[in-house]
């Protein structure tokens, strides 16, 4: 087992590692910006480095000063968390490289599923169902004109090394494709690096179902119960639950078992998520894979009682998988609670949290690093807690989640609170009724 791992990340992730690591009986060193020197994580850890100023891409995402971070307190494991180096091959082979563990799969794990023309190319010959379009990257506008005509109208553009919906479009007719791939090629290069772009038929109305895995060094995988995550604002994802309820046993089975083979497949190590797309005729297709932990997971985890980020860590070191099935116990949902102005276009709200109040109860739980007194920094991802709810059913989880969504006071800035009552409230999110347009559609959000 490890001794000490150094925490590559900041926020709710990184008091979560922590709080895993103590129970664990690992010491923690936590690195942190400027403007992240006194935050929970790092007054939690047993260490904190400063690596960097304030913007990301010289503190969380500056390579050189985390490794020398690592050596300099003698951790013999990085962990990643979410974002940020977490699905960063370079990095993973960088720490390999020092001597230094990385608590996630091998570099080439995440280079394979990061370049998403071959992730499909690789589940195609695996037999794990893709949505029809191209098998490799396309740099010209005339091969994706050709390409999408044999798929049939309509088709979404997306970057290979993508995520997080950069270098999206949906396209309805060649006219447009044309009009439209440059600015999808451009919007790739500046977010990854990396212009090229492939193309799936795009499915109308489908649900975002993911399925959890957990990977020994053996080549035993472990598939979780599924997670619904179909509500979603441009491609991120803002409300989650285990199990999904348009998902059936039989169907679990099947789907759980083709990201069993996507796994085996990478030889992929510690735990992932493996996404589909799923219809209503009950055909999924692949849509990508990430190599991290997920910031859903705790779902997971209430409806199966398994700490998944223990979990990581321990079969990072080695560790054999011994559970053979796991089985939903119950419901659980998440709401991600964003410093965001939803009734402004979800406006980003930085600023002091002059209320911070957190709700309790029966089945409740929440992962935050925020209190009252925090000032929101402009840098970073806008999330600032997750709100999960469990109960023995659906109706049950529900009902707990707007207890405590009316229980949750934040003061000072904007947040999402009051969107995710609205949803609750929803006549067809009670019946389950739910796809990636629901916003749109259901609610009249853009």
């Amino acid at each position: 087992m490890f001794k000490k791992i150094l925490i590559a990340n900041r926020g709710e992730i990184a008091l979560r590692i922590i709080r895993a690591c103590k129970e664990l009986g690992i010491k923690t060193v936590v690195i942190h910006s400027q403007v992240d020197g006194d935050s929970f994580s790092t007054r939690n850890a047993d260490e904190s480095i400063c690596v960097g100023a304030d913007p990301a891409s010289e503190s969380y995402l500056n390579m050189a000063n985390i490794v020398s971070a690592a050596q300099i307190s003698g951790a013999d494991a990085i962990h990643p968390g979410y974002g940020f180096l977490s699905e960063n091959s370079h990095f993973a082979e960088i720490c390999e490289t020092c001597g230094i563990s990385f608590i996630g799969p091998s570099k080439e794990a995440i280079l394979n599923m990061g370049d998403k023309a071959c992730a499909r190319e690789i589940m195609d010959r695996e037999g794990v169902p893709i949505v029809p379009g191209s098998r490799d990257t396309i740099n010209r506008v005339e091969k994706a004109a050709k390409i999408a005509k044999k798929t049939g109208y309509p088709v979404i553009l997306k970057a290979v090394a993508g995520g997080g919906g950069k270098g999206m479009r949906i396209v309805r007719n060649e006219e447009e494709l044309r009009k439209v791939f440059p600015a999808a090629q451009n919007e790739a290069k500046k977010a990854f690096s990396k212009g090229g772009i492939y193309i799936e038929k795009y499915l109308e109305n489908p649900r975002h179902i993911e399925f959890q895995i957990a990977a020994d060094k053996d080549g035993n995988v472990l598939y979780f119960p599924e997670r619904e995550c179909s509500i979603q604002r441009k491609h991120q994802k803002l409300i989650e639950e285990s199990p999904s309820p348009a998902v059936s046993s039989k169907l679990r089975r099947r789907m759980g078992k083709a990201a069993v083979r996507a796994a085996r497949a990478i030889k992929y190590v510690t735990v992932g998520t493996v996404e589909f797309l799923l219809d209503s005729d009950d055909n999924f297709y692949f849509m990508e894979m990430n190599t991290r932990i997920q910031v859903e997971h705790p779902i997971s985890e209430e409806v199966t009682g398994v700490d998944l980020v223990k979990k990581q860590i321990t079969l990072a070191a080695g560790e054999e998988i011994s559970n053979k099935r796991l089985e939903p116990l119950g419901h659980a949902i998440e709401c991600r609670i964003n410093a965001e102005d939803y009734e402004n276009n979800f406006m980003p709200s930085a600023g002091l949290i002059s209320v911070f109040n957190l709700p309790g109860g029966p089945g409740i739980r929440i992962d935050t690093a925020v209190h009252a007194g925090y000032e929101i920094p402009a840098f970073y991802d806008s999330m600032i807690a997750k709100l999960i709810s469990h109960g023995s059913n659906r109706k049950e989880a529900i009902a707990r989640m707007k207890r405590a969504l009316e229980e949750f006071e934040i003061g000072g800035i904007k947040s999402t609170i009051g969107f995710h009552r609205k949803v609750m409230e929803n006549k067809n999110f009670l019946k389950g009724k739910v796809n990636t347009h629901f916003l749109q559609d259901e609610m009249g959000y853009k």
